[in-house]
């Protein structure tokens, strides 16, 4: 047989694979069963769609089943229309209805619902601010098994922010959740690591705790990464790697991070000494919300 035609037998054979697949007639009968009005099938077919397992991508389509589904009283289906909703994927942005709609799936039980409602508290995004309310659904996510909002949790309890200042509890909570692969508890711990508060200090331990969570992107962990090789605290002092962290942590709009940046290209630490990239750079500081960045040479 000519190599050209083993070339073309290839994918056609894979493609037949992938349809004996079990899991695409699971997917048939979900989309059957919800086509058919149940409620839970629609909610677990848009999963599906969302994420373009076993079906083509249809986000659009997603959003549509999740709010059926939450109509039909899916608590979590109201939590994940919600996420769509607030980041306006395949839906219209309508963060006044995410609101509602993640109260209405955290008071049904949904607790990833009852953990993105405590962010929105946390921060006053969409919601007042309310300390004490985050506390107060972060803990009953918590309790229910939900490690992301055991991070979120500890972390109030290590500033004393909405809760008592627990920086024991704190250090349990975060270490809980960053075994559990949760990055924002790694950093966390890492930062008490960093400290000394509620466990041993250790700059080492630190630094390899905020690698554990850049390595899974998440970039508050790269950040602090960056800014342990510069200062060599717990790793080998290398500015080449921290210029690497820094920029990717300013294209993720860190202001900190553009400006720590600049002093680099300003140095040329890391980087080739370059004036013109730094004044570049302390401008994107500057728009990221580093308020120091903002701040004019004297005599201009």
């Amino acid at each position: 047989m000519p190599p050209g035609a083993v070339r073309l037998l290839v994918p056609i054979f894979v493609l037949a694979l992938s349809a004996c697949n079990p899991r695409n007639e699971d997917t048939k009968r979900l989309r059957r069963s919800c086509e058919a009005g149940e409620a839970a099938a629609c909610n677990r077919f848009a999963t599906r769609l969302q994420a373009g397992e076993y079906v083509l991508k249809d986000v659009a389509r997603a959003a549509g089943l999740f709010d059926q589904a939450c109509a039909g009283g899916i608590a979590e289906s109201c939590a994940s229309f919600a996420v769509m909703l607030q980041d306006g994927t395949g839906v219209r942005r309508d963060s006044a209805r995410a609101l509602g709609l993640l109260r209405q799936g955290c008071e049904r039980g949904a607790m990833d619902g009852c953990t993105l409602l405590g962010e929105l508290y946390r921060e006053g995004a969409g919601a007042p601010r309310d300390l004490v309310r985050a506390a107060s659904l972060f803990q009953q996510a918590c309790d229910a098994g939900k490690t992301a909002a055991c991070a979120h949790l500890g972390s109030l309890y290590a500033e004393g922010h909405g809760i008592a200042r627990d920086v024991s509890r704190a250090a349990a909570l975060l270490r809980k959740s960053c075994d559990s692969r949760v990055a924002l508890g790694c950093v966390g711990l890492g930062r008490m690591h960093a400290a000394g508060a509620g466990v041993a200090q250790s700059d080492s331990t630190a630094a390899a705790l905020f690698r554990r969570a850049c390595n899974v992107v998440e970039t508050a962990g790269c950040f602090l990464l960056a800014t342990a090789h510069e200062s060599g605290k717990g790793v080998t002092q290398n500015f080449q790697i921290a210029a690497e962290l820094y920029r990717e942590s300013c294209e993720d709009r860190n202001g900190e991070a553009c400006a720590r940046m600049a002093t680099l290209y300003e140095r040329g630490a890391g980087v080739r000494r370059d004036a013109k990239r730094a004044v570049e750079l302390r401008r994107e500081a500057c728009e990221a919300g580093h308020a120091e960045s903002c701040a004019k040479p004297e005599g201009s």
